[in-house]
């Protein structure tokens, strides 16, 4: 009982089995683990400023990063960005299939399209040789908002039901061409739609999912409702791929996909920050102090507990488990690790810069350095 009482809890244990497709080098479904994406939001035709956001959403952890093609003055940029991006990158595509055949060509590792509108039957074969000669895999990705015409007078709207023919009649269109490196997005704005999308799609197919809800807000509200619908999913074993998509710098995305992924057992990466939600005991200013570690610790990949609390009587008891922490009170603080307390700090000003030092040195042990700038 104990062990299937484990497994119930345990969502890797639950993932839905699909098959396996391979953007540039990265394994997306089969046994690899759920991938996290982004997408830029410079203009693709700036090799600089988009090379440099491509850049650092890998150093935050980002493992795809999708790039909008929307015209030839985009696709032209594409082989000098794959070649010096750090990480595979998908091509966004509406419309025209030349700049499909264009991306594959440029070397971009995989392609983002709705068959539906990419053309006539032969603009969608084009394409899909093209994808089949580079062995470039396809993510047919459906919103709300593109559901054709017929459906949404069939099912009323832009229904769970709607999204999932739609994305089937697309599948069908690659399948009848013997193509297969398929993977499927269905997103709506509405949480419990996407949720209801993306289970009738999962027992449909075995295609790998890329899981998100669109057009989910500025970064605490696309937060929230990001987790509450990527989370029941992943708890589900629902999703192989995730993105957290916020109005706001796609860095911000990394930080929310990684904490979640966390939350639930999945995957995890960099420092976890325990930190108090603050009360009329606190005596320092916890917020900017947590805000400032956080901020400092952001490009350390190595997995820890960091706690930051706001009253030296309880927060080491509180955050026993925590790697190493502090708590402050009235013009002092204390550090700890493991819960024993290791130096005490005076003056508000000091809590910041000490703490960083025994941070440091405490990641040193883990062959981590932090640089003395942070």
């Amino acid at each position: 009982m104990e062990s299937q009482s484990s497994a119930a809890q345990d969502p890797q244990a639950r993932r839905r089995h699909t098959q396996s497709v391979y953007i540039g080098g990265v394994g997306v479904g089969g046994n690899n683990p759920v991938r996290v994406q982004s997408m830029t939001n410079t203009p693709t035709h700036d090799v600089p400023a988009t090379l440099g956001q491509i850049r650092t959403l890998a150093a935050a952890g980002c493992e795809i990063v999708r790039v909008a093609v929307p015209d030839e003055t985009a696709a032209a940029t594409l082989s000098d960005l794959c070649a010096a991006a750090p990480v595979p990158l998908v091509a966004d595509i509406h419309f025209d299939s030349r700049l499909a055949v264009q991306a594959v060509e440029a070397g971009i590792a995989g392609l983002r399209i709705n068959p539906g509108n990419i053309g006539s039957a032969r603009e969608v074969d084009r394409v899909v040789d093209a994808a089949s000669a580079r062995g470039v895999p396809i993510r047919i990705g459906v919103n709300s908002g593109s559901v054709e015409k017929g459906l949404l007078e069939r099912f009323g709207g832009p229904t769970p039901e709607a999204m999932v023919e739609s994305a089937l009649s697309h599948v069908t269109l690659l399948e009848k061409r013997g193509f297969s490196q398929i993977k499927i997005s269905l997103k709506s704005s509405s949480v419990l739609d996407t949720v209801h999308a993306y289970q009738r799609m999962a027992d449909r197919v075995s295609y790998p999912l890329h899981i998100g809800v669109t057009e989910a807000g500025t970064p605490l509200r696309g937060a929230v409702k990001s987790g509450v619908g990527l989370g029941i999913l992943l708890w589900e074993g629902v999703g192989d791929t995730v993105r957290v998509s916020l109005t706001g710098d796609p860095a911000d995305e990394m930080v929310a996909a990684w904490e979640l992924l966390r939350s639930l057992g999945l995957r995890s990466r960099g420092p976890e920050i325990i930190s108090c939600p603050t009360c009329g005991r606190t005596e320092i200013d916890l917020i900017g102090l947590a805000q400032a570690v956080e901020r400092r610790l952001r490009p350390v990949e190595t997995v820890c507990k960091v706690a930051v609390m706001g009253c030296v009587v309880n927060g080491p008891g509180e955050a026993r488990e925590a790697d190493i922490g502090i708590a402050g009170g009235r013009d002092c603080g204390i550090i700890f690790r493991k819960g024993k307390v290791i130096r005490k700090v005076h003056g508000d000003a000091n809590l910041l810069p000490v703490f960083m030092e025994e941070v440091r040195r405490f990641l040193a042990e883990w062959g981590v350095e932090l640089p003395e700038e942070l």
